[in-house]
């Protein structure tokens, strides 16, 4: 297993679990060993997430100074060598980012990336950029507009095979978007152009929203913020997004709330939530467990 963290040193590190030791004391025990330092950014490191396994082995970060980059390792048996493939200049700071984790040829590699920007006179704080196979080169393909305050998360969902992406955002509610690609001639070098709806919009946390996080199958969200409380929603027959529950940080239900809770507890949407983490590990030690850390981890397995 590899895992990665990012930190307000500047840094980010990959790491790799180590089983088994010529030592008898601890033969058959797991140890992590730091394999790479990567030392590009010159502010804090905000976040930092592996892109899509169809993708290679690729990592990407994103830093205060509003720019993301992307590295690759080129073999995969050697992780202490990693090479700067992307840069991605923002005008605004970074704070989250999120691959796009279709697998489908119809889609370029996608990356939404949240910015938590005071400068009022950047607009949206949601930009979409797309990879380009002409120009080689990754494009912003994409601005949200209408999220003007500041993104602490962001997610797409699962894709399972749909012609459209969806994204959820943290920020001051939860925040779920809708984007459909636009037709464009197959030789032009322009980014995808976007119709942008918005799915659901819910302030029911009344207070910042710190982390959101689909199940594997996009059926489910997990939300959690400042109010202490870990909310599900989910989307009926109709599309139509409703809460289906709330528990509270030490996983208890809130009773006399809507939803059966039963089936959705031992999700790993639900549980990683209420842990503190994402579905790729991160955590706040200084923080209360639902809350969002700008120092994160994620792991990756290798299947």
């Amino acid at each position: 297993q590899v895992l990665a963290s990012c930190s307000f040193d500047r840094t980010a590190i990959v790491w790799e679990e180590i089983v088994g030791e010529s030592n008898d004391k601890q033969r058959g025990q797991s140890h992590w060993i730091k394999r790479t330092t990567l030392v590009d950014s010159r502010t804090s490191v905000t976040d930092v997430k592996f892109a899509p396994k169809h993708m290679g082995l690729m990592l990407t970060t994103c830093s205060a100074d509003g720019v993301v980059r992307i590295y690759e390792a080129p073999d995969v048996m050697n992780l202490s060598q990693w090479s700067l493939q992307h840069e991605i200049s923002s005008k605004l700071s970074c704070s989250c980012i999120s691959w796009n984790p279709s697998s489908s040829r119809a889609h370029a590699p996608m990356i939404a990336v949240g910015s938590d920007d005071s400068n009022v006179t950047y607009g949206g704080k949601v930009q979409i950029y797309e990879y380009n196979e002409v120009t080689r080169k990754y494009a912003k393909a994409e601005t949200l507009m209408t999220v003007t305050d500041a993104v602490h998360d962001i997610a797409f969902a699962p894709n399972l095979g749909r012609s459209f992406h969806v994204l959820a955002i943290a920020t001051k509610d939860v925040r779920i978007f809708k984007l459909v690609p636009l037709r464009k001639d197959s030789s032009s070098s322009a980014p995808t152009k976007f119709e942008v709806q918005v799915l659901a919009q819910f302030d029911s946390h009344n207070s910042q929203v710190w982390r959101v996080s689909w199940n594997i199958t996009s059926t489910l969200l997990a939300s959690s913020g400042d109010d202490g409380c870990v909310r599900l929603w989910k989307a009926n027959y109709m599309d139509n997004w409703k809460c289906t529950g709330i528990l509270k940080g030490d996983g208890s239900p809130v009773s006399g709330q809507p939803g059966a809770l039963s089936g959705v507890l031992g999700s790993a949407t639900a549980q990683s939530a209420l842990n503190g983490s994402c579905l790729n590990g991160c955590s706040d030690p200084e923080k209360t467990p639902y809350l969002y850390k700008r120092t994160c981890f994620i792991l990756m397995m290798f299947c």
